[in-house]
């Protein structure tokens, strides 16, 4: 392998490109820009082809589309051979993938098959080469410097922003592998019944914290996110008490997001959550303590009961929008 260049590994879910796809994009364009190496993308999926035009048009020097029936449900053994495909064939020396379930289960097979050197949870990459990531709940942030010739890493979420579309858009290549006769396969997929926004691709959260005082005080959060068509989070106060599900909860031990509004109610702001949601764009907190971090840290601060306010907020919102408000 020549080990001149950065790919991005892209898994679709059933048949879209998940919105982490677009932040490994901008990772790989700045790491590609520091290392002075091409940035390269493989679209994994039975649908590649229709896929690849999308991450091609965001600044990708060339997609390789790895198109095959066999990629039509996640199956770990068979996307790695896939993954591993097109990094031999990309001589890519960094190899970038969504550190979810589906990007860490890949990265550890992938890594074995390139004979790679392995770091997961990336949250830092800097332009000597070397990563950061964090342990221990963000209280130790490693340094990681790798001594193999090709390198597989999983970036954190919201480590890094989507990328946009940029420029004349690169080439797509259609790239064949040989899935062979794997030991495991895809039985089935269960979605979710739910109508709740997921809060990795919200552009709006409503989240609620320990102020709340206890699991009928989100009925106000629920609403409010309703009204905007935001998703609802929680601090890990909230979750450990049992008042909303682990799902909802934002921060280091739970998730980490980029929305443009985030809007806090009844939050301290504990380290471990402001490391979860302090990249948002607008931060608003609604808190009976104006002296608490989140309070302090936020673009708006609003002072008072939130069993007064959020209801207020929620009502003039659907005025605002024309929907029916309460009696």
């Amino acid at each position: 392998m020549n080990n001149n260049g950065i790919l991005v590994v892209a898994v679709s879910s059933r048949g879209v490109l998940p919105p982490a796809t677009y932040e490994l994009v901008s990772a790989g364009r700045a790491l590609a820009a520091a290392l002075k190496q091409p940035l390269y993308a493989a679209v994994l999926s039975e649908k590649a082809s229709a896929l690849a035009p999308e991450l091609a048009a965001r600044g990708v020097e060339k997609v390789y589309a790895v198109e095959s029936p066999a990629l039509a449900g996640f199956c770990a053994e068979t996307f790695a051979k896939a993954a591993a495909a097109a990094a031999e064939k990309a001589g890519a020396s960094r190899v970038l993938l969504a550190s979810n379930v589906a990007g860490r289960e890949l990265a550890a097979r992938l890594a074995v098959l390139l004979k790679a050197g392995l770091a997961a949870d990336v949250s830092e990459l800097l332009p000597d080469g070397k990563v950061r990531r964090p342990y221990y709940s963000g209280n130790l942030v490693a340094e990681v410097e790798f001594k193999t010739p090709v390198a597989v890493m999983t970036m954190a979420p919201m480590a890094y922003p989507r990328a946009e579309k940029a420029g004349a858009p690169g080439g797509v290549e259609a790239l064949a592998f040989d899935a062979g006769a794997p030991k495991t396969k895809f039985a089935s997929f269960q979605p979710e019944t739910s109508n709740e926004i997921d809060m990795g691709s919200a552009e709006r959260i409503v989240a609620g914290g320990r102020g709340l005082g206890g699991p009928d005080g989100f009925k106000p959060v629920f609403a409010l996110a309703h009204a905007l068509g935001a998703a609802v989070g929680a601090s890990r106060a909230a979750v450990d008490a049992g008042w909303i599900p682990y799902k909802h909860q934002v921060g280091l031990t739970g998730r980490s997001v980029r929305p443009k509004l985030y809007l806090a109610v009844g939050i301290s702001g504990q380290i471990q959550h402001l490391a979860g949601m302090s990249s948002s764009g607008t931060i608003v907190a609604v808190n009976t303590d104006k002296d608490c971090p989140l309070m302090q840290m936020a673009n708006v601060a609003v002072q008072g009961d939130y069993a007064e306010l959020i209801p207020a907020i929620t009502e003039e919102v659907k005025k605002r929008k024309g929907a029916p408000v309460s009696a």
